[in-house]
Formats: C-alpha cells, sequence, structure tokens
C-alpha cells in the first residue's frame, strides 16, 4: 500500500462512522434536537449502569467478572447509543441483541441482569403501544427469570427483576407520553392560530366584498347621474354630488371600523390556543369579548402576557378554573387574569419574568395577588397615550379622504 493509500483509507473509515453514527430522521436524538432539547439528553439514564459496578459488593470480586465487564461494557454503550440514532423500526433489533448477550453472560456475570434492564428500556423507543409493550416485558422477564432459576440464582435477584424493569419501563414510558402529548398540544396550538388567521381573511374579504361593492357601486351611480344633470339642473347635480360624498364618508368609517376589527385578531387567536392549552389540562377557560379599539402595540402585547399566563396555569397552579377579562376605559386597558389553583406564588420565576417584560414594554402596571390556597390574580394595566384617545373618538363625519378646501375672501379656494 503506497503513502497516499492510508490518509484516503483513514478518511474512508472517518467518513464511514460519521455516517453510522448519524441518527435517522425518525430516531429517539432527531427528536429531541427537534424539539430543541440535548442530543444527549438520554445519556442520562446511562446512570443506572453503575449497578453494573456495585453488583460485586453484594457477591464477591473475581478476575473473571473484571473481564467480562471489559469486553461486554463497551458492547452495551454502542448497542445502547445506536437503539436512540437508528430509525424506530431498526431499534428491537439492538434491544433485542442487548438481550441475547445478557443471556448468554448470565451464567459466568451477574451484573448482565442490568444490561438486561435496558434491554427493557430499549423496547420503549420501538412503535408500540403501552398494551402491547406490557406483553413484550412480562415476557422478557419470564424468559430471565426462567434462565436465573434454572442457574440457581438468589431469590432476590429473581423478585427485584420483574419489579425494576416494570418500574423503570413505565417511567420512561410516561415520558414518552408526555413528550408525544406535547408534540400534539403544540400542533395544535399552530393549527388553532393558523385556523384563526385563515377565518380573519375571510371575514375581512366578505366584508370589503360586501361594504365596498355596494358602496362604490352607488358611488358611481350618483355621480354618473350628477354628470348628466350637470348642463340641465346644477342645483340637482349638486345635490347628487353631496350625496356621493356622504356615502364616501360613510363607507370611509366602515372600512376603519373593519380595520379596527382586525387588530384583535392575535388576541383572539391567542386566546383561543389558551383555551386549547388549559382545556387539555383540565381547567376551564373563560374570557369575555374584545375590545375592537386596542391600539396594535398593547394588543401584540397583551398576546404575549397571555400566552405566558396560560402557560404557567397549565403547569403550575394546580388550578380547575381560569378566567380572562379585557376591559377598555377611558385612558387605558385593563387586563384580569385569574385562577382558582394552588397561590402562594412569592418568586418570580420565568413565565412571570417575561411578564414583566412585556408589561414594561408597554409601559404598563403589574399587581400581583397569589394568597396561598386561594388561587391567583393577575391585573395589568396599560395606558393609551391621548393622541391616539382623540383619533378614535374622532367623528367619521369629520374624517376626509385629502386636505380640506377652504374659500377665501374672494371666493376662490385655497388649501
Amino acid at each position: 500500500m503506497s503513502d497516499n493509500d492510508a490518509p484516503m483509507e483513514a478518511r474512508g473509515m472517518s467518513e464511514w462512522l460519521r455516517e453510522w453514527f448519524r441518527p435517522a430522521p425518525d430516531s429517539l436524538v432527531a427528536g429531541s434536537v427537534r424539539k430543541g432539547k440535548s442530543p444527549w439528553v438520554d445519556s442520562v439514564h446511562l446512570l443506572w449502569s453503575a449497578w453494573i459496578f456495585i453488583t460485586p459488593v453484594f457477591d464477591h470480586f473475581t478476575w473473571l467478572w473484571a473481564a467480562l465487564t471489559l469486553l461486554s461494557y463497551p458492547v452495551f454503550l454502542l448497542l445502547y447509543a445506536k437503539s436512540h440514532l437508528v430509525s424506530r423500526r431498526e431499534a428491537p433489533a439492538y434491544a433485542v441483541s442487548l438481550l441475547a448477550m445478557c443471556m448468554l453472560l448470565l451464567p459466568w456475570y451477574p451484573s448482565g441482569l442490568v444490561y438486561f434492564v435496558y434491554s427493557c428500556v430499549m423496547m420503549i423507543s420501538c412503535r408500540m403501544s403501552m398494551r402491547r409493550y406490557l406483553v413484550v416485558l412480562a415476557g422478557l422477564n419470564a424468559v430471565i427469570l426462567l434462565e436465573a432459576w434454572f442457574l440457581h440464582y438468589p431469590w432476590q435477584a429473581i423478585v427485584w427483576m420483574p419489579l425494576t424493569t416494570f418500574i423503570i419501563g413505565m417511567i420512561i414510558s410516561v415520558e414518552r407520553t408526555n413528550e408525544a402529548k406535547d408534540a400534539e398540544l403544540q400542533l395544535s396550538h399552530e393549527e388553532v392560530r393558523r385556523l384563526a388567521g385563515l377565518a380573519e381573511r375571510e371575514r375581512i374579504g366578505r366584508d370589503l366584498h360586501d361594504l365596498l361593492g355596494h358602496t362604490l357601486s352607488l358611488i358611481t351611480l350618483k355621480l354618473e347621474l350628477s354628470r348628466k344633470l350637470f348642463d340641465r339642473d346644477s342645483e340637482a347635480a349638486r345635490r347628487e354630488m353631496e350625496e356621493a360624498e356622504k356615502v364616501a364618508r360613510h363607507a370611509l368609517a366602515e372600512v376603519r371600523s373593519a380595520v379596527s376589527g382586525i387588530r384583535a385578531t392575535d388576541l383572539a387567536a391567542e386566546l383561543a390556543s389558551a383555551r386549547l392549552l388549559l382545556e387539555s389540562s383540565r381547567v376551564h377557560f373563560d374570557y369575555g369579548d374584545l375590545p375592537t379599539d386596542l391600539p396594535a402595540d398593547i394588543e401584540r402585547g397583551f398576546s404575549l402576557i397571555v400566552r405566558e399566563a396560560a402557560t404557567n396555569i397549565a403547569r403550575h397552579a394546580e388550578a380547575s378554573a381560569a378566567k380572562i377579562e379585557i376591559i377598555r376605559e377611558h385612558a387605558s386597558v385593563r387586563m384580569l387574569i385569574s385562577d382558582n389553583g394552588r397561590g402562594g406564588i412569592s418568586s418570580d420565576g420565568n413565565g412571570l419574568c417575561g411578564m414583566r417584560e412585556r408589561v414594561r414594554a408597554l409601559g404598563a402596571t403589574l399587581t400581583i395577588e397569589s394568597p396561598r390556597g386561594h388561587g391567583t390574580k393577575l391585573r395589568i394595566v396599560a395606558p393609551v397615550p391621548i393622541l391616539r384617545l382623540v383619533e378614535t373618538s374622532r367623528a367619521p363625519s369629520d374624517l376626509s379622504l385629502g386636505p380640506t378646501l377652504n374659500t377665501n375672501a374672494s371666493g376662490n379656494p385655497a388649501v
């Protein structure tokens, strides 16, 4: 072999190893990465493998045990890692391989019972229902207990083995189930927001079609009639043009009203998403009617606060009911969030810290009442600038499409 072949062979081996340890799209590691978790999150379960080295304390240390540990433990780590990297369809092969290694070592290696526990745990990564997993777990325990009894293992080992495997298996299975439910819930939240946005776009399309289609047709007819009457009856033509102006002003007011209703879309979608989250956590959620004249920045800030509050209630409050009220006052907007949970908030967690940041960004105030055992009440008051009050309170008839024409002393129009 030439000198140039050695680096090429080394590169080929490196690429083969990289490809061999590349996670499959539907593997446990790939799923953890998609959820924003570390790819090594499941390696924490390897701490239980310490029992492999503790076993000689209860029996007696031998050089055969040391040799078998040095040979089997790296193989165990490799099989465990591959079961998390390969496709869910291929994962059972690695669990069965570890089980076979355990059964081969069991006559001389009591620590192999720990490998059996891990083989049962690795079965959870396969695509199977809870009922099927329990049946498989019972069958595996029957096989290993039969071998342990035939090898005259102590009765303590025979008793604690099925109990340990079932407990650990159930714990990890519940973790997997909760992760799957969280993923489904996240998809449901995104679907709620998408449907809310789609419904709002459809509503806007219908409103604009009904409003502008009829109004513009009427304005066109009025202007055509005034043009025809201009030479014959100037007074009638003037009246038709005045009516067309009134219709246009009225249409402008209705368009502004429709646009102000659009501003509550994000908040409405967030409230619908909060209801989905809380109802799935068995918390009855209620909220009143939304104001249609919320300033855009306040409406956006309130949406983020609602998201934080709903998440806190679902995770920490242990409540059975929650309510949100949004009240539009003369110079402010007030939002009240309450639940009947355990209360007793003494310090700010991540959720409350994020909520306070949103409140500060709005220039608002946040008041928290949380007596222990009597739920929690949040009161957010956001000021509305005077300029916005003037704009929203201005009468529709005062609004115009352009600069107002005034007549000067000579009777000529001036801007």
